[in-house]
């Protein structure tokens, strides 16, 4: 039905578009709540946002819930999940839209879900794909500048953020983040604040970073309140090997060079980006790195941060083709690389093998943008299926 209607809607000239794209955006939002007969109303249904974190945050909730008993399910980047049953997000869009969002909603109803973690995204917002979807509760992950030129700037772009938690009569806010004075005015009605040192001593991830800690004190913050035993979520945590795409260390091939090793995150901002690196380099003798553009359309802000952050922190860097979409990817390439004297590789494949031939002994590279996503986005909507981890370890079993 989207597909459909976005072909609609390009036949109406972009003035009058724009003019009444709220009203739009607001009418398909309501059109697909009745179509499913508004299924939001008979679950509770969790919503996450935040910069960065969010796919973790889903996915720590939904390991904790199922483990406690419930029935649960969770939409996010990475999967559709109902109860037991799994299948991947291949949209490429983080919150889908309205339609498939309350098909999801319908069918964990008929499943018997309790309880729902869905992303949120701004942009979902902005799009009103969130209306007509009763939120039991809303959770703040962190927030730090992001979609500036969609949403005309930072203020913006948190008032898009702040509308969940002006509508859902229960929030989780980070303490740590800047901006929490203006989530709890704007949340009116009980507001809970976690703070890192609620992380529990005997508590050991299985995901690197001090980032996924916090998003672990969000989900143990909910759990808690929820009435789940704090011996019960912790366990689950624990038990959690990873998260596809999120510093996940790539298992080398058999028979592969194993003197180094490869990490493999979808950072594309400059704050997560530096954290990333941090991370890694703490954990080996040095980095090499490929880096993507931030995908084309986006802002064009980063693109600079993300290539000095880079030549800070890594020992050689390859600058590589990530979503370029309808932009022309060596110019989006050049805006990272800036007055670097980076390697700059057009196929992605070619500076990951490049930068496996590069490294050292006890070295790790860092290759970050597309995480576990299935798909390299090409101009006039072409898809080109991928995996950063699959590329590796085909170009990895070469490197003897």
């Amino acid at each position: 039905m989207d597909r459909i209607l976005r072909a609609i809607k390009k036949t109406i000239p972009e003035p009058i578009f724009d003019f009444f794209s709220p009203f739009y955006h607001w009418l398909l939002s309501m059109l697909a709540a009745f179509i499913y007969w508004f299924p939001a109303r008979s679950m509770k249904v969790v919503g996450v946002t935040g910069t960065s974190g969010k796919t973790t945050t889903v996915e720590f909730l939904y390991r904790i819930f199922t483990d406690a008993g419930f029935k649960t399910a969770s939409l996010s980047g990475l999967w559709f999940r109902i109860l037991d049953k799994s299948e991947p997000n291949l949209l490429k869009m983080t919150m889908p839209g309205r339609f498939r969002v309350h098909k999801f909603l319908y069918e964990a109803k008929k499943a018997g879900a309790e309880y729902v973690f869905i992303e949120v995204t701004s942009e979902g917002i902005k799009q009103y794909r969130h209306k007509f979807i009763k939120f039991y509760a809303a959770i703040l992950t962190n927030l730090s500048e992001e979609h500036l030129e969609a949403h005309g700037g930072f203020e913006n772009y948190r008032r898009a953020k702040g509308e969940i938690f002006r509508i859902a009569p229960l929030v989780f806010l980070n303490g740590e983040d800047p901006n929490l004075e203006y989530f709890q005015k704007i949340s009116p009605k009980e507001k809970i604040v976690y703070i890192a040192s609620d992380y529990p001593p005997d508590l050991k991830l299985n995901l690197s970073g001090e980032f996924n800690k916090m998003n672990a004190v969000a989900a143990l913050a909910f759990a808690k309140r929820e009435g789940v035993l704090p011996s019960v979520a912790k366990e689950s945590l624990s038990k959690i090997p990873g998260i596809p795409g999120r510093m996940e260390y790539v298992i080398p091939p058999e028979g592969a060079k194993k003197d180094f090793r490869v990490l493999v995150d979808y950072a594309f901002l400059p704050q997560t980006l530096m954290k990333v690196y941090a991370q890694a380099r703490s954990e080996s003798s040095g980095l090499v790195c490929v880096l993507g553009t931030a995908g084309g359309g986006r802002d064009k802000w980063k693109r600079p941060l993300l290539g000095d952050i880079a030549a800070e922190f890594c020992r050689k860097v390859f600058i590589t083709n990530e979503d370029p979409y309808d932009d022309d990817p060596m110019e989006l390439m050049g805006e990272v690389a800036g007055d670097h004297k980076f390697e700059m590789i057009l196929d992605r494949r070619q500076a990951i093998r490049l930068a496996l031939e590069a490294m050292k002994s006890g070295e790790t590279l860092v290759i970050t943008g597309k995480g576990a996503e299935p798909w390299i986005m090409g101009s006039n909507g072409l898809k080109i299926p991928w995996d950063d981890r699959r590329i590796v370890r085909e170009e990895w079993e070469k490197i003897k």
